[in-house]
């Protein structure tokens, strides 16, 4: 069985291994049509199951395989001369022996493994990473809480799949998400849960008080506003803002005659209860992609039609025209299809907005979906599924331990080396190494509060499909990191605002403008910061080659040399893979500064060149391996567009 592929067979730790990276297991919507309701693996007749590992001919214009062929044993041993110099080369710079360890090893921190330090200079991971034990307890303790709730408030004479049942497992669910949503508020921000809740109320009142044409605008004006207010004023600090208030913003409180007013006094005090996590301001990013959701489902369901991104797609009522399963809706129809009217009310809202497993980093799951699984629990929802996605985290985790006991790229960058005492390998692989870092320290979190979600009954997307070295196309890339995100750009952003065409000049202008602005939103979204401004509008640049390359260079047109454009198709992926790199380092890691000083380095003397087009090669054939992991995919049924 090929990796990401089928349920797996037999026993054994290689089979059990083999399960646990299925793409069933990281996501049912991975093997399951978004318009299809789910069914597990093994209930589906084998000519439907779309990770059916049984030989088939090859279907959806997939190729015979190529494992086995000459051209594939030569990139095998590529692979076993690459990959191992890769990491030697990182390791080779980061250890004690290096003339340039003590430069930056202030910051190494005493670690676990084999009496190695452990580079944990990443402020969000090592924050992440000293919280871990305690999070770990609550992802334990919050649904064993709520399951406690439901014993008590459960009627016995109530059937659970009854309709009554149904909405008393509703009333349940959402009243216990609505307290202990206020609870974790003041537990993480003390007396700040008020701005949160604040802010929650300000976008309430506008979904549900303005005019119905009037909302969108409202929305997106408002939340806007809001990002930008929240960075500014650095999260309203109540001392401030009742110094601002009272007039004594610039007056020293040394210099005072008299005492400060007793309104200053009171908000300095409250500053002083800041909760687990003083600055609310920092993760509140994604909460605002909840409250736009809340308010756009909400006025999408006014016309009493479903939606899909702002398209009006059918009647609401196409669950009873077409004998709809409500307790087992297709993921489209959970999103599409508008709640009830009295589901849209402030306590599911702010239920919804602050559920606890989802809060601090997401994934992100519309208010539709989160009221349609609130009512009914999804068949996606599986303990032995959960079981072997906490297994995977764990992999992950350990990982990122061992990537950071012996690659100290992220201590030497924050060191402010001198590149020109590396040679153009170690710079290109301490860079590409950060990258891997960076996509590490953004898993973890995501798919640990996911697995909380799972565990707790709301199956939300996941975030990251593939390894960031598994991917060759700028587009396709974006579908599979933050996927939830994406989706969420997709319905809220992009489709109404068009889409994308490409079949006139004017289409392909308008498309372009589309993607900048997009862009710019989740460049500012991120952070309102130069260097994140530059990396959206380089993502948007590095676009315009591949779309331009598509339309020019077709598949159909190399019948019969087949190869030809397969291994065209691998020197542009080699092409974009450089460029995603360049804009990630600039965005994520390095800053435009810091690539000027990387490609410096590299090019600086005849070395340099060689290395490129050696680096080059390896590239080509890495991308020749991930073109065939997706032919592989294609020929069980699969494709996941990225």
């Amino acid at each position: 069985m090929a990796p990401n592929g089928g349920s797996g067979s037999g026993t054994g730790p290689l089979a059990l291994l083999r399960n646990i990276y299925t793409l069933d297991t990281l996501d049912t919507r991975f093997t399951t049509p978004s318009g299809v309701p789910y069914r597990p693996l093994e209930a589906r007749s084998p000519d439907k199951r779309r990770d059916s590992t049984s030989p088939k001919p090859p279907t959806n214009g997939a190729s015979p395989p190529k494992w086995k062929t000459p051209e594939f044993y030569l990139y095998y041993l590529v692979f076993l001369l690459a990959v191992p110099s890769m990491f030697y080369v990182a390791y080779s710079v980061s250890r004690p022996s290096d003339p340039r360890y003590p430069k930056f090893e202030r910051f190494l921190s005493e670690g676990w493994i084999l009496g190695r330090k452990i580079d944990n200079s990443d402020a969000q991971y090592r924050t992440f990473r000293r919280n871990l034990p305690a999070m770990a307890a609550l992802l334990l303790f919050h649904p064993l809480l709520r399951r406690v709730y439901n014993m008590v408030t459960t009627r016995g004479d109530v059937k659970e799949n009854s309709a009554e049942g149904v909405e008393m497992r509703f009333r349940q669910r959402t009243s216990f998400d609505f307290v202990f949503a206020l609870v974790f508020l003041v537990i993480l921000h003390g007396f700040s849960a008020i701005k949160v809740l604040v802010i929650l109320a300000g976008n309430y009142a506008i979904a549900k008080g303005l005019p119905r044409r009037y909302v969108p605008v409202g929305t997106w004006v408002f939340n806007i506003c809001t990002l930008f207010a929240n960075e500014v004023c650095s999260g309203y600090r109540f001392g401030y803002v009742a110094r601002l208030v009272t007039g004594t913003l610039g007056i020293d409180r040394k210099n005072m005659v008299v005492d400060l007013p007793a309104v200053v006094r009171l908000g300095e005090w409250m500053d002083g209860f800041g909760g687990l996590m003083g600055r609310w301001e920092i993760l509140f990013n994604i909460t605002v992609l909840r409250l736009v959701s809340f308010s756009l489902d909400y006025y999408w369901s006014l016309d009493g039609r479903s939606t899909v991104g702002g398209v009006v797609e059918r009647d609401a009522d196409t669950h009873k025209k077409k004998n709809l399963d409500l307790s087992n809706l297709s993921e489209r129809d959970r999103i599409a299809l508008p709640a009830q009217k009295g589901d849209y009310s402030f306590r599911n809202y702010v239920g919804y907005a602050v559920y606890a497993p989802l809060y601090l980093t997401g994934p992100i799951i519309t208010f539709n979906d989160y009221i349609s699984q609130s009512r009914y629990r999804s068949a996606t929802i599986s303990s032995a599924r959960t079981w072997k996605y906490a297994v995977r985290f764990l992999l992950v985790l350990l990982c990122m331990e061992l990537v950071l006991h012996y690659d100290y790229v992220g201590a030497i960058s924050k060191s402010r080396p001198e590149w020109s005492t590396y040679t153009p390998a170690q710079i290109s692989l301490l860079s590409y190494f950060n990258l891997h870092i960076v996509w590490l320290k953004l898993l973890l979190p995501w798919r640990f509060f996911r697995l909380w979600s799972l565990v707790d009954g709301i199956d939300p997307p996941e975030n990251m499909l593939r390894c960031m070295s598994n991917n060759y196309s700028a587009l396709s890339f974006w579908r599979g990191w933050h996927r939830s995100y994406y989706r969420w750009l997709l319905r809220y952003i992009y489709i109404p605002l068009g889409g994308s065409s490409f079949r006139s000049l004017g289409q392909g202008v308008r498309t372009v403008v589309t993607y900048l602005v997009v862009f710019t939103f989740v460049a500012l979204w991120h952070d309102i910061k130069l260097n994140l401004l530059i990396w959206g509008w380089l993502v948007v640049l590095f676009f315009i080659p591949e779309i331009v390359a598509g339309l020019v260079v077709r598949k159909e047109d190399f019948k019969g040399r087949e190869r030809t454009y397969r291994w065209l198709c691998g020197l542009g992926g080699v092409g974009n893979v450089l460029m995603m790199i360049s804009a990630n380092l600039v965005g994520f890691a390095v800053g435009l500064d810091g690539l000027k000083a990387i490609i410096s380095g590299v090019f600086r003397d005849y070395s340099g060149l060689v290395f490129l087009v050696t680096a080059c090669t390896a590239l080509f054939v890495g991308i020749q391996v991930m073109f065939e992991i997706r032919q592989g995919e294609l020929r069980r049924g699969i494709n996941l567009k990225c």
